[in-house]
């Protein structure tokens, strides 16, 4: 049993290493949550080291910006001042800054004002009242001038601000919710839908219809590139991508997006219908060899403007035949091999070819035949 239990708080010690934080789910839904998390840690601080100065009614705490870094390390600095000035705006937390530099903290629990000189943000006479001063919204309700001016520091239009109050009221009326601040609870409303607006406007601003002379990106040729798509599968794709959204009239606002996503449906289909197709076919007038022929001859230490030269033989040699082969870059690959093995073999020697006629010995008519078998030798067709 007792192991049992010891077993339990080392498991208990490691899920939760610190003290937790313990919060009122009604305070919660009165004031916000964020500030509930900030309102139940300094009220530990305070319950702990807080301090009543001569001529005071309030325990005051004294805090370093660090200390309050340290207390939430969940949050931003830029979030911790935000809720902090929350709670001071509700009236809940009183903050001061003394001549020397040090900040103290205190809870005001004498006094549960919504804001200072915000009287319609307070529960209308006769409502159900959750806790002290908070009461529902009134059907009348509207902002006052205080948070009406702190909407406007995020450059929120007036008439934006005030276009959202009959939504808010009818809202939180048909909730039938109390807090204790509507105007804490609007402002954070309207910067949420304000943010919600601007993403929306963002987009129209963006979308266009397609023009005709529209082209992708340097990024988006980048990414299909990296993706190992040709650059001539990529151009030649512009004009039907172009042609196929101008006659829709699609207004849109991520064509390289969707010039990216296309290229790559049609580059899959090609690669599994032609790419891969083992159909023997005859050689092109204007046949190249693949980049992929370049690399394995590089491999083989073979020099690339040799291989270059031997083009225009190879196709001539091929389309007088009217042979069909399924892979002229394999049949390429070997008639270079074949052809770079006899070169080295001939420099390595270092005989032309009459030293070679000469050594090959017999009669003259024997070494008319050798030099035809050698120009004439097509091993690399077969």
């Amino acid at each position: 049993m007792f192991r049992s239990q010891s077993l339990l708080q080392d498991a208990y010690s490691t899920v939760l290493p610190e003290h937790p934080i313990v919060i009122s789910p009604t305070l919660a839904a009165t004031i916000g949550l964020e500030e509930t998390v900030m309102l139940q840690v300094i009220s530990e601080l305070i319950r702990h080291r807080g301090q009543i100065k001569p001529g005071a009614d309030l325990r005051w705490l004294e805090v370093e910006p660090a200390e309050l870094a340290e207390q939430f390390p969940f949050w931003r600095p830029a979030d911790i001042d935000r809720v902090r000035s929350s709670l001071q705006s509700l009236g809940i937390l009183q903050f001061k800054t003394a001549h020397d530099g040090k900040q103290y903290l205190a809870i005001d629990q004498t006094r549960h004002r919504a804001r200072p000189g915000s009287s319609n943000n307070s529960p209308a006479p006769g409502r159900r009242q959750t806790q002290s001063n908070a009461g529902q919204i009134p059907p009348d309700w509207k902002p006052d001038d205080n948070w009406i001016r702190l909407c406007k520091q995020h450059a929120i239009p007036d008439d934006f601000i005030h276009s959202l109050v009959p939504e808010f009221v009818s809202y939180w009326r048909d909730r039938g919710q109390a807090r204790f601040s509507w105007g804490n609870a609007f402002y954070k409303h309207v910067l949420k839908e304000w943010r919600q607006e601007q993403t929306r406007q963002g987009a129209f601003e963006l979308a266009s219809t397609m023009s005709p002379d529209w082209r992708p990106s340097q990024d988006a040729l980048d990414i299909l590139e990296k993706a190992d798509i040709n650059r001539d599968f990529i151009e030649d794709a512009v004009p039907e991508f172009v042609l196929y959204w101008r006659e829709r009239g699609v207004v849109h606002g991520a064509w390289n997006t969707k010039f990216i996503e296309h290229i790559r449906r049609q580059w899959a289909k090609f690669k599994a219908s032609f790419g891969h197709d083992d159909t023997p076919r005859p050689i092109a007038a204007d046949w190249q060899p693949s980049m992929d022929c370049y690399e394995i001859l590089q491999l083989a230490e073979i020099d690339e403007n040799y291989a270059r030269s031997k083009i225009p033989e190879f196709v001539m040699y091929w389309r007088d035949s009217q042979q069909a082969k399924a892979s002229w870059n394999t049949v390429f690959l070997q008639f270079i091999k074949q052809d770079w093995a006899r070169r080295l073999k001939s420099l390595e020697t270092g005989r032309s070819i009459n030293a070679e006629d000469q050594a090959a010995g017999g009669t003259s008519q024997q070494r008319i035949k050798e030099r035809f078998q050698r120009i004439a030798d097509r091993s690399w067709a077969e």
